[in-house]
Order: C-alpha cells, then sequence, then structure tokens
C-alpha cells in the first residue's frame, strides 16, 4: 500500500473477535425491511422456492462481502476510502455518495410510508380515528427527520425496546397467522399471488443487504484476520436474514398481504404490535436520513458542519416520496439497489484481489478520477439493469429500446462479473505508467 497515511488505518489494539462484528450484522438483518422484502418474496414464489431465493442472494451478499472484509480488515480501511483505489479519490467520492444517497433517502421514504400505515392502523383498531396514511407518513417522516438533525437521548432505549418486541410480534405474527387461518393448509395449496421468476427473488434478497455487503469493510477492518471476517460474514448475515425474511414470506402466504403494516392488521395483532413495528422504523429510519445527509455533504462538496441542512434535504425528499407512493414502487427500488451496489464491488474486487494479487503492498490509493474504474463500475451496474429488469418499472422506455429488458441469469452476479471483466480488460490494454 502507497506510505500515504488516510487517517483511517487501525491499530492492532483497536481489533475485535468475529462475534462482536457478527452482532452488527445480526443487528443489521433484525429489520422492517427484510420482513418487507420477505412479504414480497412470499408473494410472487413458493415457499420452498423463497428458501432458495434467500439462500442464493445472501450467499451472493456473504461472497462479496468477505472480499470486501478481508480488503478491509488487510488495509485497514473503510469502503469509501478503498474505492480510491479503483475509482481515484474523487471518482470513489462521487460514486459511493451518489449510491448511498439514494439508498438512504429511499430507504427513508419507503419505511416513513409503513411507518404511517402503522400508525393509521393502529389508531384505527385502538380508537376507531380514521387517518390517511399519507397524512400520518408526513407526521412521522417529520418527526424522525428532527430526530435525526437534533438527536434524541432516549432514542438508544428506543432501540433496546423496540427491536426484541419486534422480535417478539413477529413470532406471535406467524403462530396467529397459522392459527386464524389453517397456515399449514394455505402453504401447501398456496399459489402464488403474484407471481415473479426465481432470478428475480435472488435479486430482492441480494438488495436487503447490497449496501450493507459493500460497506462491510467498514467495521471488518477491525477484525483480526481474514478468517474472522469471513466467520462473522456468514453467521451474521445467513442465520438471521433467512428467519426475517421467511417470517415476512409465511405471514404473507397465509394472509395473502405483502405490505407488513397490513399483514399485522389482518392477523389481529395487538396494538403493542403496531407500536413495535412504528418504534423499530423510528431508530432505524433516522440512521438513514443522517447517512442520507452526510452522502449528500460529501457529494456537494460541504463540511460536516452543515450536516443538518442536507439532513434536513435528505429527509425532506424522503417523506415527498413516501407521500407519493414509493412503497408501491418498493420491487423498482430494491432492483435499482441491486444492480449499483454489486457493481461498484465487483470493481474493487478486481482492482485489490485480481489486479493487486489480494495484497496490500499492491495497493495503492489514486488521485482524481480514474476512467477504468468508473467505466467498469457503469458497465456493470447498465448490464445488471438490463439483465434484473430494473427498466421493467418503465414501460415506455421498453417499448421504444427493448434491449434495455432482457432477463438472463442473476442480474447482480451479472453486474459483479461484467464490473470485474471490463476493469481487467481495460487495465491490460491501457497499463498505467
Amino acid at each position: 500500500m502507497n506510505e500515504k497515511s488516510t487517517g483511517f488505518e487501525v491499530k492492532q489494539e483497536q481489533r475485535q473477535s468475529w462475534q462482536s462484528i457478527a452482532i452488527v450484522w445480526i443487528g443489521s438483518m433484525i429489520c422492517v425491511p427484510c420482513l418487507m422484502v420477505g412479504g414480497l418474496l412470499g408473494n410472487g414464489l413458493s415457499l420452498g422456492n423463497v428458501v432458495i431465493a434467500i439462500l442464493i442472494g445472501y450467499g451472493i451478499i456473504c461472497f462479496y462481502m468477505s472480499f470486501m472484509g478481508m480488503q478491509g480488515c488487510d488495509t485497514g480501511l473503510p469502503t469509501a476510502v478503498m474505492a480510491s483505489g479503483a475509482l481515484g479519490e474523487k471518482g470513489a467520492k462521487y460514486v459511493i455518495s451518489s449510491v448511498l444517497a439514494i439508498a438512504c433517502i429511499g430507504w427513508f421514504g419507503i419505511q416513513s410510508a409503513v411507518c404511517g400505515a402503522s400508525f393509521s392502523s393502529m389508531l384505527a383498531s385502538m380508537i376507531g380515528i380514521q387517518i390517511p396514511v399519507w397524512i400520518s407518513s408526513i407526521l412521522w417522516g417529520t418527526i424522525m427527520l428532527v430526530t435525526a438533525c437534533y438527536g434524541f437521548k432516549g432514542l438508544k432505549w428506543l432501540n433496546y425496546l423496540a427491536v426484541p418486541l419486534l422480535l417478539i410480534v413477529c413470532g406471535y405474527g406467524v403462530w396467529a397467522a397459522m392459527v386464524q387461518f389453517d397456515g399449514a393448509t394455505v402453504i401447501a395449496d398456496y399459489t402464488p399471488a403474484s407471481p415473479i421468476t426465481l432470478m428475480s427473488g435472488i435479486s430482492l434478497v441480494v438488495a436487503t443487504f447490497a449496501v450493507g455487503g459493500a460497506i462491510s469493510s467498514d467495521y471488518c477492518r477491525f477484525a483480526k484476520s481474514r478468517k474472522d471476517v469471513i466467520k462473522s460474514s456468514i453467521l451474521g448475515v445467513l442465520p438471521a436474514g433467512l428467519i426475517m425474511l421467511l417470517i415476512g414470506a409465511l405471514m404473507s402466504i397465509v394472509t395473502g398481504q405483502y405490505d407488513i403494516s397490513t399483514v399485522l392488521t389482518t392477523v389481529g395483532v395487538p396494538a403493542i404490535g403496531l407500536v413495535a413495528l412504528v418504534l423499530a422504523t423510528w431508530t432505524t429510519n433516522i440512521t438513514n436520513a443522517y447517512s442520507g445527509g452526510l452522502s449528500l455533504s460529501n457529494l456537494l462538496g460541504f463540511d460536516e458542519s452543515k450536516f443538518k441542512i442536507t439532513t434536513a434535504v435528505a429527509g425532506g425528499v424522503g417523506t415527498f416520496l413516501a407521500v407519493i407512493g414509493v412503497l408501491n414502487q418498493l420491487t423498482s427500488f430494491l432492483s435499482l439497489l441491486s444492480a449499483l451496489v454489486p457493481a461498484l464491488v465487483g470493481t474493487l474486487i478486481a482492482d485489490y484481489w485480481i489486479i493487486g494479487r489480494g495484497k496490500k503492498e499492491n495497493f495503492k490509493i489514486r488521485e482524481g478520477v480514474s476512467a477504468k474504474g468508473m467505466i467498469s463500475f457503469v458497465a456493470g451496474a447498465l448490464i445488471a439493469c438490463i439483465t434484473g429488469g430494473t427498466f421493467a418499472a418503465f414501460p415506455t422506455l421498453i417499448t421504444a429500446l427493448p434491449i434495455l429488458n432482457i432477463p438472463f441469469f442473476i442480474g447482480p452476479l451479472n453486474g459483479i462479473l461484467v464490473a470485474m471483466f471490463v476493469y481487467i480488460i481495460l487495465y491490460k490494454l491501457l497499463p498505467e505508467k
């Protein structure tokens, strides 16, 4: 690695056990978005194919997550800095910030909509007051945004309450659904209400943790060894992810609904269940607003002192998306994430593990914008979008240019492979001095 210090390197005494890193991943998997995507899977696939999609999807995540994490462990650097090797310092800044901004703002809007729907359902079931979901979405989007900008000392205690409560509620929800709707019979005779292909299901699973896998080096740089990175990645993601998505899928299959707030209302979960959903969404979503704000700050060249302004912009855009129905475009949003993020990872893996042979001393940070890295990323993302069905959300575009929608294999994996291939070819054709 070049001798220039970045200020991010991890000292030996800062290294952590693999168990402590795995707990971070487990905590990330126990969330409302996993339940929502599980519901989408259950609405479109048989239960057997749901399990296959989860195992393959998270297998892809664990694969590239391990490579990213091991590079972070080797270099002691977070993803944003490591990306400077393949994309150049400015290129990494623009690409990483853009991808994170899209992800965080999109998730903020989706979770604000879920929170609004849950709050409206809760009031209707408790006191009979009917409030339009869009009004509740604005209310909770604003609360989350203010919390992100100015902080809330009690938030960590809410998080300690919300996560265990959400697990209890999910367990009760599955039990209630199985009992009330004769779940065993329903599952045995189940035909998906809105069928999707297995490949589409795999892409949805990848999207649930695509960003988390890409930034795994932010945490795995504290690992003691490469083996610890692999153990923490697989054991931290796969079991928890499988459980959460299966819970969402089972409730969706049995009730015929995939919207998690509607599912809980349908199975008659007490108001405390909807309270848990609101709290869990709240504690997670302020991170989306804050991270989205920081990404915008970095993208626009602001320093961190203006984070309140950019956080307000990120949260405001997210709340607007919630009001206009971003939840109805969940599949399209997830498809976009599953195309952009893996392509970025493919470029970084090619630079360090193939060109650099996986050796720390061969890694170097490039100044400016690396044309090879940027072209590879764009090529991988475009192929992932075309083969993964991302452009299918724009029928007019597909009619004009049918070539933009050619489903083939697994979109995210295609993006990784194409980005790697293009980077290697460009590196051979345009060797550096």
